[in-house]
């Protein structure tokens, strides 16, 4: 049978011995068959360096809401390389992006920018910390919030250490982390109002903030159940704590106003990234003026020399641009052409007797494959979802996917954008077609 990765496969075994495990985030050491490597991109289509073409619905891990390789994006930041690559110091494009994001975000009075949506949760809670004088923060099981020693705590604990119902774990899965991070967390169960009403209680006086993603869409993409969010602030503004929406995700993917907007709260302090760059290193904090008050006066630290880089700015500029010029089409458009994908998966899945379950809510949405016997119905918390995923069936039908040319997440995370058309819905589906029958012929159960 033909290899057809095997200059991926060259170059990945090439790169092992310049590059510490031959890729530069461990995520990417995950995609199977090989770790691809790519040479061109255009709107929803990537093309590796085998000369692959792929509907890609990973779509730069949901960075590239605008499509790969936009023409005014790249104009944009041509034109401004050649005016400078970088001060460290103000331009006039910082305020624009920054008016801009005002305009769009109900929470957004102020703004700072960084690199990196990781930089800007250990800004929020750092702030939120200064802000309290409290020491610790609230986080929900299985949520992502960026890959430092923070963000990681309590993230996707194996089944053998989740801890009991009441008080889940606050491990961290990477070594080398400060041991006494580990102890500034609370971990809360997802879509539990009660079970977060208990944890508050349990720590009353020492939480500082709760950060969340409005739907978690990291893990399983579960939107929240009624009421959560409104408890979420109710309790925030009650205790004195701060409200972190990280709409690192969820950000300009329901529509300029992000999932905010889209779900009809204001948090105090939101985290900004991916989309907000379209796909250069981007990244900002937004929040209300009484919230940012400590950076304003300096009491709290938030620094860099590559905060504002012009270049950045130029990209985010175009993208918060282009995003107004959809108008309603946006999140419209992508909500349709996401659960026409979802129905068509869903069907084709049915036709070959393969329990596989999309859910979310359109223009993200997670590939559910049900382990044999689990329970029918949508997944809302992080134990459900270890307890019925079948990630290794999930895994073959990724590849079996990719092999005719439709990309979406190891984890099983699918992106609609902006530059994705109704032909682009369809002709994935008919793709899929020989894969999943190609799925339900090879697959045996581990």
């Amino acid at each position: 049978m033909t290899d057809r990765h095997s200059q991926s496969r060259r170059l990945y075994e090439r790169a092992t011995e310049s590059i510490a495990a031959g890729v530069n985030s461990g995520i990417r050491k995950m995609e199977q068959p090989v770790p691809l490597y790519f040479k061109h991109g255009s709107g929803p289509r990537v093309w590796d360096v085998d000369g692959n073409e792929y509907i890609d619905f990973q779509i730069g891990q949901g960075a590239l809401l605008y499509g790969h390789a936009p023409a005014g994006m790249a104009e944009a930041i041509g034109a401004q390389a050649k005016l400078g690559t970088h001060w460290a110091a103000q331009c006039e494009l910082e305020i624009e992006v920054a008016e801009r994001l005002r305009a769009m975000i109900p929470s957004a009075e102020l703004v700072r920018f960084n690199n990196s949506a990781t930089e800007v949760v250990l800004s929020a809670l750092r702030l939120a910390r200064g802000h309290t004088g409290r020491p610790k923060i609230l986080k929900f099981e299985g949520a992502y919030h960026g890959w430092a020693d923070e963000g990681l705590v309590g993230f996707c604990p194996p089944a053998d250490k989740w801890g009991d119902d009441e008080a889940p774990t606050h491990l961290h899965p990477s070594q080398g982390v400060i041991p006494e991070v580990l102890d500034t967390f609370v971990v809360a169960r997802w879509n539990d109002p009660d079970h977060l009403r208990r944890q508050v209680e349990k720590h009353k006086g020492q939480i500082a903030a709760i950060i969340f993603e409005p739907i978690m869409c990291n893990t399983c993409c579960m939107e929240p159940v009624a009421g959560l969010i409104e408890t979420i602030r109710e309790l925030c503004d009650r205790e004195g704590m701060l409200m972190i929406a990280d709409e690192t995700i969820t950000g300009f993917r329901f529509g300029p106003g992000g999932a905010q907007k889209h779900l009809g709260f204001v948090p105090d302090l939101t985290i900004l990234g991916k989309a907000i760059g379209g796909g250069v290193p981007f990244a900002a904090l937004a929040g209300k003026k009484s919230a940012m008050q400590k950076i304003i006066d300096g009491t709290v630290v938030h620094a860099g020399t590559l905060n504002g880089n012009p270049l950045c700015l130029a990209a985010s500029k175009w993208c918060l641009d282009h995003l107004a010029e959809l108008g309603d089409k946006h999140p419209r458009i992508p909500t349709q052409l996401g659960l026409r994908l979802m129905e068509g998966l869903r069907a084709l899945a049915d036709k070959h007797d393969i329990p596989l379950r999309p859910q979310g809510p359109g223009p993200v949405f997670h590939a559910v494959m049900l382990k044999a016997g689990a329970a029918e119905g949508p997944v809302r918390e992080y134990r459900d979802y270890v307890r019925r995923q079948d990630a290794p069936r999930w895994a073959h039908l990724r590849i079996c996917l990719l092999e005719e040319g439709v990309r979406a997440i190891e984890r099983g995370l699918w992106f609609i954008s902006v530059a994705h058309r109704d032909e682009d819905i369809s002709e994935a589906l008919e793709k899929a077609a020989p894969a999943f029958a190609r799925h339900a012929k090879e697959w045996k159960p581990v």
